[in-house]
């Protein structure tokens, strides 16, 4: 598999052990531009949901990749480089996961579309849904997650709602925690959190390069604070565990950070296991046109960005 494979991994997750992900949207398209994201800034702005890839593409893929590493994870998730409930038909993508890989399927998404009826009836199909809620009000909604102009914060969280009613599965709550744009706040998310009744909530801080390079995470006492008032399971984490990727060598690296960008610690990990040669594979990374390397937290960290 290549750079461009729609099936990517393994990743190692605290929540879900160890995830191969599906991605069903093209690089940076999505319904919001967070300051805090992984991945750099949205380039395309979107609220229309479309089939950005057959479904015969994941299918192919799928079956290649469970045919060599079936033992090597624990869920499929289906996220990737933008917001995936874009993608239609989702619920025939969430089928097609359980039936070639029989395993559980995990949504990551934003949230930010389940208004809309069609949207939340194919979703339901998954059986855990993890969405974000990090803001209280429109001003917090536009500060922190520069969304799409047909968005509003009570549209959104007025979807949020509903599908928790019509939905039986679990929802694991995410709460991005930014030092100076929703720390201060713990009152009014914790508010904003019960009425959404998520069977789990975990806070998040950002941990690997966000797209704005000012965004900090909050104070350990903070994120404490928020861990007990909103009674939240664990705090996320940088990885410390394994990646397994399709492809070898360059192929591999490009892979995994066109969704999840890896400090070389991770990369010389990955290219190790595979018994090939970091440091080749890692001066080929830096002059790469499609990489960008940024220093974050004392570490070096590889980023993929669409060539300018």
């Amino acid at each position: 598999m290549s750079s461009n494979s729609r099936v990517y991994g393994i990743v190692p997750s605290k929540r879900l052990g160890r995830s191969l992900g599906v991605s069903p949207i093209p690089f940076k398209t999505c319904t919001y531009s967070c300051v805090y994201c992984q991945l750099g800034r949205t380039t395309n702005f979107t609220v229309k949901r479309q089939t950005f890839f057959p479904l015969k593409v994941f299918e192919e893929e799928l079956k290649g990749f469970v045919k060599r590493h079936r033992y090597d994870f624990d869920v499929v998730s289906i996220v990737g480089e933008g917001e995936p409930t874009l993608y239609t038909p989702l619920d025939a993508l969430i089928d097609l996961c359980k039936s070639i890989t029989g395993k559980p399927v995990v949504l990551i998404t934003n949230g930010s579309l389940f208004w809309s009826e069609k949207v939340r009836k194919e979703a339901k199909l998954s059986d855990i849904i993890m969405p974000t809620l990090s803001a209280w009000d429109e001003k917090s909604f536009r500060t922190i997650h520069k969304p799409h102009k047909n968005l509003s914060f009570q549209k959104v969280f007025e979807g949020l709602k509903k599908f928790r009613r019509e939905y039986s599965g679990e929802i694991w709550l995410e709460v991005m925690l930014v030092k100076g744009l929703n720390d201060f706040a713990l009152e009014e998310l914790k508010e904003k959190i019960s009425q959404v009744e998520s069977d789990r909530v975990y806070v998040n801080v950002p941990v690997r390069p966000p797209a704005e390079g000012w965004v900090e995470p909050p104070d350990e006492e903070t994120i404490e604070k928020a861990k007990e008032l909103f009674n939240a399971a664990s705090i996320e984490t940088p990885a410390a565990s394994r990646f397994i990727a399709a492809g070898e060598g360059i192929d591999a690296v490009l892979n995994v950070i066109k969704r999840h960008p890896m400090n070389e610690e991770e990369v010389r990990d990955l290219l190790t296991s595979q018994k090939i040669d970091p440091k080749p594979v890692l001066e080929k990374l830096r002059s790469c046109k499609n990489v960008k390397i940024i220093e974050y937290s004392g570490r070096r960290y590889y980023r993929y960005t669409t060539a300018e």
